[in-house]
């Protein structure tokens, strides 16, 4: 039986590349959530006028995986204290976030935010959000595995 996590870091490509490292992780797909929108299209999020991320919904064992180990990955990934952007790309649908499944999930994010605040690892506050799962929209079929078709990679 597998868990559901989803996360939004920046550009959902690389994203997902990272977590299908993570062992324990059975399947990842990339999409929105988090918006108005029904349905939303790749070109109605980059408008920024959906309210949807760029996220990444993984299905994951929890008995090979923790969903701390998950979030330690995500807060990994990328840099947790940018506000609606990551490098070079800018927007909401960048924004950092955690959508929580369940009240567990949301009690283990919290923690792990504090932890990660209070570690002086970052060179300033975390700007991560914390929010209900909502409507996960699967992204188009040419986002799915992106960087893996075209001999991309991306370091964990």
């Amino acid at each position: 039986m597998t868990n559901k996590a989803t996360f939004g870091a920046g550009c959902f490509w690389g994203v997902e590349a990272r977590f299908r490292q993570v062992p324990g992780v059975a399947d990842a797909l990339v999409g929105y959530m988090g918006g108005h929108v029904d349905e939303p299209s790749y070109q109605q999020v980059c408008t920024d006028q959906t309210g949807h991320v760029e996220v990444v919904q993984l299905d994951y064992d929890p008995d090979a995986v923790g969903y701390d180990r998950l979030l330690r990955a995500f807060f990994a990934m990328h840099d947790p204290t940018q506000v609606d952007r990551q490098g070079p790309d800018a927007g909401r649908q960048y924004r950092s976030v955690i959508f929580y499944h369940d009240e567990q999930q949301r009690e283990l994010a919290e923690q792990v935010l504090g932890e990660m605040n209070a570690s002086g690892r970052f060179p300033g506050p975390i700007a991560t959000r914390i929010e209900p799962a909502a409507t996960f929209w699967k992204a188009e079929d040419y986002h799915q595995q992106y960087l893996a078709r075209r001999g991309g990679s991306c370091a964990l």
